[in-house]
């Protein structure tokens, strides 16, 4: 086979429609666009969501764009490699020195420590999350897992706290 010899397969490319060019092609005089109307006009029409006024369905489900929820907690990772690069053996590892080696942004917001990688220092661990792998990977090399919960506040706190035995004492059976 040689370049020569390339086509496209048949039915895979179509000569452009010629709208406006007169009325034996079938396309002419209006082009397609109808007689007057925000649709006829040059630059008119709508987004292709607009829905005539009413509140767009884009606008209507919250998984569609624009969606962020609010209560959602969000985490800084780290895994168990960047802690076998950036500390000592025996060294504590918390929000504070996790910020002075520049693996968190902020040291007062949630951390979570994931288990890529493979550690062979001895760290004393403290966050508020670990995955089991991260878990066994320290406890594995002599160090200790601190896990902290999270102080929750605000409207968030009245959506995380029930758990489900205190909604059998309010609500009845869970179930």
């Amino acid at each position: 086979m040689k370049l020569h010899d390339l086509k496209p397969d048949p039915g895979s490319k179509r000569r452009r429609k010629r709208v406006g060019r007169g009325i034996s092609a079938g396309q002419g005089k209006t082009a397609g666009r109808g007689h007057k109307g925000q649709g006829a006009r040059s630059g008119g029409g709508k987004g292709p969501y607009f829905e005539g006024g009413q509140l767009p369905l884009v606008r209507r489900l919250p998984f569609k764009r624009g969606f962020t929820n609010i209560f959602a907690i969000r985490y800084q990772e780290v895994n168990v490699d960047m802690l076998e690069a950036r500390f000592e053996d025996g060294a504590l590892v918390n929000g504070a020195s996790l910020l002075a080696a520049g693996l968190v942004r902020k040291a007062d917001e949630p951390i979570k420590v994931l288990g890529r990688g493979d550690l062979s220092k001895k760290l004393d661990v403290h966050a508020n999350k670990f995955s089991k792998s991260a878990a066994q990977k320290i406890e594995g090399a002599g160090g200790s897992v601190n896990a902290h919960a999270l102080k929750v506040t605000g409207a968030r706190a009245t959506v995380k706290r029930l758990r489900k035995a205190d909604m059998e004492r309010l609500y009845g059976d869970a179930d």
